[in-house]
């Protein structure tokens, strides 16, 4: 085979590929170009055949291949063909440059023609390696492409079905949407009747504890009324002293009044504590734990449910008890609904000490007790009293919503219920009791020690 069979390859496989590329990419010019090189391409070998291998038609297969490949270069719109370029620029080279030497300096062509030829199959091979490579990409580039043109139609094909369900499921919506309606209204009622059961409750507990208030905050008041007389009288003797000159006892005086001030401080916050305490139990939980001290919650509580129930009746009396474990520190809770779930205990331990002491009288002595402990990963709260206990049939309703053992108008039966919700759907944690029938109930609450601050 000729030699010229390779350049006619080479220029048939540049044109057939860009002309294929510029089709399938919609460049009719392009397409157009290289079609007329194919077509001279042919006409070249031809014309070679019929006038033998001359050294002229050698220059012109040269000259045309490093034309082909420079107007290739110059497209912007075949960038992307880079490799297939690089391919064939060494054999268009080295064939330049072999003619070159042969029309110049024969003699030495002559002496290195083997050198040259060797280069022109080397170029060969490595045209053919880079477009074998080319190949397989542009096989895996196809393969893509059809997998994303499946993976394209499935996706329409899901379109499509997802349309159809959408319909189907607009159409089931429509025949639901009415009854949906009338159920949210109906729900609608019950949560608004049940709010509005639940509020009285808070507020009948709120009552309970009025006359308590009362009682804790006068203690404080008569306090800073009285240190705010003694500092009166304190700084009437402190101005008699500065004139007669003696400075210090003015200094010694200072002392005293603001050794008072300091007591009136201590007195005023602790009667700003009550009435926070009881602003945070009359209005609505915002529902954001916040670092609180049991202990301290714990004890206001039974003070002011203790005093709620003396001021109430007279007759009254019980002894109390607590017993608190100071490691526990600050534990993140909700601090108005923890406070309702300890005042609702203790004020039904108080009735149940109550009831006992009217049914046995003399010979019994009510006693109602709190405690803290931390037990393990837990903070355990205890609400203890020496009353007539619960009946075991009983036991399992207790936390249920609206029973009650209490005669008809002094309980509703929400009480237990909502501190069950409060400790274990808000808090996390267990609410449970212990009883024995004439001896009394303890009532139980874990929390998870997790909430610690």
């Amino acid at each position: 085979m000729s030699l010229s069979f390779a350049p006619f390859l080479v220029s048939q496989v540049v044109a057939g590929r860009f002309r294929k590329f510029a089709r399938v990419n919609n460049l009719t010019e392009l397409e157009k170009w290289y079609k007329y090189a194919q077509v001279f391409s042919v006409s070249l070998l031809v014309f070679e055949a019929i006038f033998s291998n001359t050294n002229m038609t050698k220059w012109i297969w040269s000259l045309f291949l490093l034309a082909l490949l420079y107007f290739s270069l110059r497209q912007k719109e075949l960038l992307q063909l880079r490799m297939f370029f690089i391919a064939f620029v060494p054999y268009v080279v080295v064939s330049l440059l072999s003619d070159f030497t042969q029309t110049i300096t024969p003699g030495f062509f002559k002496s290195s023609e083997l050198y040259f030829n060797n280069a022109i199959g080397l170029s060969l091979i490595w045209m053919f390696a880079i477009l074998y490579s080319q190949n397989r990409q542009y096989k895996a580039a196809e393969k893509e492409r059809i997998k994303r043109l499946q993976e394209d139609e499935l996706n329409r094909a899901i379109a499509i079905r997802k349309v159809e369900l959408e319909g189907l499921v607009a159409e089931r919506t429509a025949e639901l949407t009415q009854q949906k309606e009338e159920l949210e209204q109906a729900f609608a009622e019950l949560r608004n009747t049940q709010s509005q059961l639940i509020q009285s409750e808070k507020m009948a507990s709120l009552g309970e504890l009025t006359a308590g208030i009362a009682h804790e905050i006068q203690n404080p008041l008569n306090f800073v009324n009285n240190f705010s007389e003694v500092s009166s009288e304190l700084l009437d003797e402190m101005q008699v002293e500065l004139d007669k000159g003696n400075i210090k006892g003015a200094k010694l005086i200072i002392g005293d009044v603001k050794l008072n001030l300091e007591k009136i401080n201590h007195h005023g916050k602790r009667a700003d504590s009550i009435v926070k305490g009881m602003l945070l139990h009359s209005r609505a939980s915002s529902g954001q734990k916040e670092p609180t001290d049991v202990n301290a919650l714990a004890d206001e509580y039974l003070r002011l449910a203790y005093h709620g129930l003396r001021a109430k009746d007279k007759t009254f009396n019980a002894k109390f008890e607590t017993d608190f474990d100071e490691t526990i520190g600050k534990i993140n809770l909700v601090p108005q609904d923890f406070g309702r779930v300890i005042l609702n205990l203790l004020n039904n331990a108080f009735y149940a000490v109550t009831e006992k002491k009217n049914q046995i009288g003399d010979g019994y002595f009510p006693t109602v007790s709190i405690s803290t402990k931390k037990i393990g990963t837990d903070v355990e709260i205890k609400v203890f009293d020496n009353g007539n206990g619960i009946p075991q049939k009983i036991i399992d309703k207790i936390f249920q919503p609206f029973f009650t053992t209490k005669p008809a108008g002094k309980g509703t039966g929400l009480g237990l219920s909502m501190c069950y919700e409060i400790i274990t759907q808000i808090h996390g944690g267990e609410l449970k009791v212990e009883t024995k029938e004439g001896e009394g109930s303890v009532f139980i609450i874990h929390l998870p020690f997790k909430n610690k601050n």
